[in-house]
């Protein structure tokens, strides 16, 4: 007679880690859908003080919401149109930098092992190249453009009504987690997450901004062909921890190689190590853990699963996430209660 009472526990946690693992393949499978979906939530959370005081000079919701989403619109339409003629202008330097690797190559083939192999490799995917398979086809724009602008509605349908909703929806959720006597405190977590969240990326894109103008400072200084796009592009690399830095030394050894010669093809790699260890050796933890503390290794755990999961997406979604659980946990392990000064009366 106890054996069943004795399997239940078993089939639970069975029954919960079939559920996380469908879950998983799910998130996986559509993340077309879902990876946008998240990206509006943590968006709608950024923005929510902003949402928040506009409500309060008695705008109407939907308003304040479609006012955000035409502010967000036009911020990335207007980067999106600085960037672009840098961007066309390093496309159309690729051949060159293809070819200044393969002369870097051979000038230093007692350096490296393995020359002829290397070479047969880059000759190979140079005649890819060639032969048009390299870059992306106006055939591959084509079928990619409904993808992404697919993609895009998602989004901005998402954050639209997650700002018009956002309350019942931690008003329902904290229905569900907690009972009559927890709801409020519960509630008050949710507020205290994304309070969390709001301020860590307002102190993170402040930083990242700084970064990039002393970018852009430090590559003009030395003469880097485009230093404004490379200010940009380690600006907004740097949200994606770890793997946005990686990538922009990577970029710009290679572009070094292009636009200088001998050991000063390595000063703009240098230049920017240097400014992005200062910033994440003392700026970065000065002003933000202060706020947000959380350990380094389940930040590093929490980044490779999200950029595994949704790739770049899954980067800049990955803290954000990291700091929501573990609030949540905070609510259902400590039971802690914080302010909820921007919690709408009942």
């Amino acid at each position: 007679m106890n054996r069943p009472t004795q399997a239940d526990p078993v089939l639970r946690v069975s029954a919960a880690i079939l559920a996380g693992l469908a879950l998983l393949v799910c998130l996986k499978l559509a993340q077309n859908i879902f990876a946008p979906l998240m990206l509006a939530v943590i968006v709608g959370i950024i923005f929510s003080p902003v949402a928040d005081r506009m409500e309060k000079l008695r705008l109407p919701r939907g308003l304040v919401a479609i006012i955000l989403i035409v502010l967000i619109f036009f911020l990335i339409a207007s980067l999106a149109f600085l960037a672009e003629p840098y961007i066309t202008a390093a496309i159309d330097r690729i051949p060159t930098v293809k070819y200044e690797i393969r002369k870097f190559l051979f000038e230093y083939r007692d350096l490296i092992r393995g020359i002829d192999e290397v070479e047969q490799a880059l000759g190979a995917a140079q005649k890819k190249a060639e032969e048009g398979s390299g870059m992306p086809s106006v055939t591959d724009a084509l079928y990619l453009a409904p993808v992404i602008i697919a993609q895009a509605l998602v989004f901005f349908g998402g954050l639209f009504f997650f700002l018009l909703t956002r309350w019942n929806i931690y008003s329902w959720m904290a229905h569900r987690i907690g009972d009559n006597t927890t709801t409020a405190a519960i509630l008050d977590r949710f507020c205290a997450a994304e309070n969390s969240v709001a301020r860590y990326f307002a102190t993170i894109s402040l930083i990242n901004i700084g970064l990039g103008f002393a970018v852009t400072g430090g590559l003009m200084a030395i003469g880097m062909p485009a230093a404004p796009i490379w200010g940009i592009a380690a600006a907004l690399l740097n949200y994606v921890l770890y793997v946005g830095p990686a990538a922009m030394v990577a970029g710009l050894l290679l572009n070094g190689l292009v636009a200088f010669d001998g050991l000063m093809s390595f000063a703009p790699a240098a230049v920017y190590l240097t400014l992005n260890m200062c910033e994440a050796q003392f700026v970065t933890p000065g002003l933000v853990g202060k706020h947000v503390q959380i350990n380094p290794f389940l930040i590093f755990v929490s980044l490779v699963f999200w950029l595994w999961l949704w790739g770049p997406i899954g980067g800049i979604v990955a803290i954000p996430t990291t700091v929501i659980v573990l609030h949540l946990f905070d609510i259902i392990g400590e039971g802690r209660k914080s302010p909820a000064s921007r919690r709408p009366a009942a």
